[in-house]
C-alpha cells in the first residue's frame, strides 16, 4: 500500500512475484535461520521484511516490536524495510537465490502456497486469531482450503466530493447513481476555471483498483464460479461508461489511461476535481492539508441497489525453513502482532483500517471512519487467492488504460485480458 495496495510492475505479462518452483517446501525456500534438515536447531533469529507504508511510522514501529518480541520471547527479529517501489523484486530475488525472509510483508501470496513455501495457519496462527479475523480477509487469504495470507492491515474505497464545488454547481447531495453521477459531473465540469467533474485514474499504477469499484457496482467481478469472468458484458458496460465519460461527456482530467491515482488525489487535494475515489489516506491528508471542504459517500450504483465496495488487504507470510527451524517464533511472531496493542497500533499509525472484529470495535468511535468501516465486514477484494492474479493483475495495469482513450475499444481490451486469464498458469 505505499499508502496504497498495490505495486507498479514494468514489463509484458510476467508474474513480478516468481516463486521458486519445484513445490519441495522448507527446502526451497533458503534462508539463513535453519542448519539442516530434519533435526535443524531451532532458530533463534528471524528476519522480517517489510514493505515501507511511510517514513514516519513503518521503521518505528517494527525497531519497537523487535524490542517487545526480544524482550517476551527471546527470539530476535532482524527488521528490513523496503519501499514499495522496489519491494517485489528485492523479495524475489531473495526467494529465488534461497534467501527467503522468515516474514515477508507483501500484497501477494498464492504463488508462493502454491509452491508450498508458506506455512499455513494451522501451522502457525493462533485460533483465536483466525476467528477474530473479518471473514472477507479470512477468504481473500485462503488457498485450496489453507488460509496462508495473513493481513496486516486493510483499505477500503469510498466516494469523495468536494463540497465547495457541489454547491457552486447547485449540487444538493452526492450521486447514488451512475446517471446522477454524470450529471453533477458535467454541472461541475461548466463551472470552467479548469474544474473538472471527476479524477479518473487508469493509469499503470493501480487500473485494477480504480475499474473494480465501478464494476462491483454494476454487478461484475474479476471470477464468478471459479472462472475468469474479465470480458462479462457488465464489465464491458463498465469500461464503456468510463470510456464515455472521458471522450463523450469530457468531464475527466486529460489522459485518465494515464494518470495514476496520486496524480487523481492531487487533483483533488488541489480544489479542482469535483469527485473522486479515495480511501482513509486520502482523508486524513484533506484534514492536514485543511484546503478542501470534502464529503464521503458509498459510491454511486449503476441501478441506484446497494453500494458495493472495493477493499485491498496486505500480507505477513511466512516461509519454512530446513527442518522447520524457525516454526516456534514464527508462532511467537503471529501471537504478538495480533495483539490489539500491536496491530491496531500498526493501523493507526499508518492511516489504514483493521483486519479483525475486534478491531473493527476498537476503530468505531471514529467518526471519519463510519463510510469505511460500515462497509468493511462485506468488503469485496480481488481475487488474490487465486496464484494467477499476479499476472492478470499486471496484464490489467498495463492495457487497461488504453481502453479509454479517444480510439480505445473496451470490449476488445477485455476480451485479450480475457485470453490471457485464462491462458497464465
Amino acid at each position: 500500500m505505499k499508502k496504497r495496495l498495490s505495486i507498479v510492475a514494468a514489463g509484458s505479462l510476467v508474474l513480478a512475484l516468481t516463486a521458486c518452483g519445484g513445490g519441495s517446501g522448507a527446502g526451497n525456500a533458503g534462508g539463513g535461520t535453519g542448519t539442516g534438515s530434519g533435526d535443524a536447531a531451532k532458530a533463534t533469529k528471524i528476519k522480517l521484511v517489510a514493505a515501507e507504508y511511510s517514513k514516519d511510522n513503518t521503521k518505528a514501529f517494527w525497531d519497537a516490536f523487535a524490542k517487545t518480541y526480544k524482550e517476551k520471547y527471546g527470539y530476535d527479529l532482524e527488521v528490513q524495510v523496503v519501499s514499495w517501489d522496489n519491494i517485489d523484486q528485492q523479495s524475489s530475488t531473495m526467494i529465488q537465490s534461497g534467501q527467503a525472509p522468515d516474514i515477508l510483508n507483501l500484497n501477494a501470496y498464492a504463488s508462493y502456497a502454491k509452491d508450498n513455501l508458506l506455512y499455513n495457519d494451522t501451522e502457525v496462527l493462533p485460533a483465536a486469531v483466525k476467528s477474530d479475523i473479518l471473514d472477507a480477509f479470512v477468504k481473500s487469504g485462503t488457498y485450496n482450503g489453507k488460509m496462508y495470507g495473513f493481513p496486516d492491515l486493510s483499505s477500503a474505497r469510498a466516494f469523495f466530493y468536494n463540497k465547495t464545488l457541489f454547491s457552486q454547481a447547485g449540487i444538493a447531495a452526492p450521486p447514488k447513481t451512475w446517471d446522477e453521477f454524470v450529471a453533477d459531473a458535467k454541472k461541475i465540469q461548466a463551472l470552467g476555471n479548469g474544474n473538472i467533474g471527476y479524477a479518473l485514474p487508469l493509469g499503470p499504477e493501480e487500473a485494477q483498483g480504480e475499474f473494480s469499484i465501478w464494476m462491483f457496482n454494476n454487478g461484475g467481478d474479476w471470477k464468478k464460479d471459479g472462472k475468469w469472468t474479465i470480458n462479462d458484458p457488465k464489465n464491458v458496460e463498465t469500461l464503456a461508461f468510463l470510456k464515455d465519460l472521458a471522450v463523450t461527456q469530457k468531464v475527466t482530467q486529460n489522459n485518465p489511461g494515464k494518470t495514476n491515482r496520486a496524480d487523481a488525489f492531487d487533483l483533488f487535494k488541489s480544489g479542482k476535481a469535483g469527485m473522486v475515489v479515495g480511501f482513509s489516506p486520502l482523508a486524513a491528508a484533506l484534514d492536514k492539508d485543511a484546503k478542501v471542504q470534502y464529503g464521503v459517500a458509498p459510491m454511486p450504483t449503476k441501478g441506484g441497489g446497494a453500494a458495493q465496495t472495493f477493499g485491498v488487504t496486505d500480507y505477513l507470510m511466512a516461509f519454512k525453513k530446513p527442518g522447520n527451524a524457525n516454526l516456534d517464533a514464527v508462532k511467537k511472531f503471529y501471537e504478538l502482532y495480533y495483539q490489539k496493542d500491536q496491530v491496531n497500533t500498526f493501523i493507526k499509525k499508518e492511516g489504514f483500517l483493521p483486519v479483525t472484529k475486534s478491531g473493527i470495535e476498537a476503530f468505531k468511535g471514529d467518526e471519519k471512519l463510519k463510510v469505511y468501516l460500515d462497509t468493511l465486514p462485506n468488503i469485496h477484494l480481488t481475487p488474490t487467492d487465486d496464484p494467477t492474479w499476479d499476472k492478470v493483475k499486471l496484464a490489467v495495469q498495463q492495457n487497461l488504460g488504453g481502453a479509454v482513450a479517444e480510439n480505445g475499444d473496451p470490449k476488445a481490451v477485455l476480451d485479450k485480458l480475457q485470453q490471457q486469464a485464462e491462458a497464465a498458469k
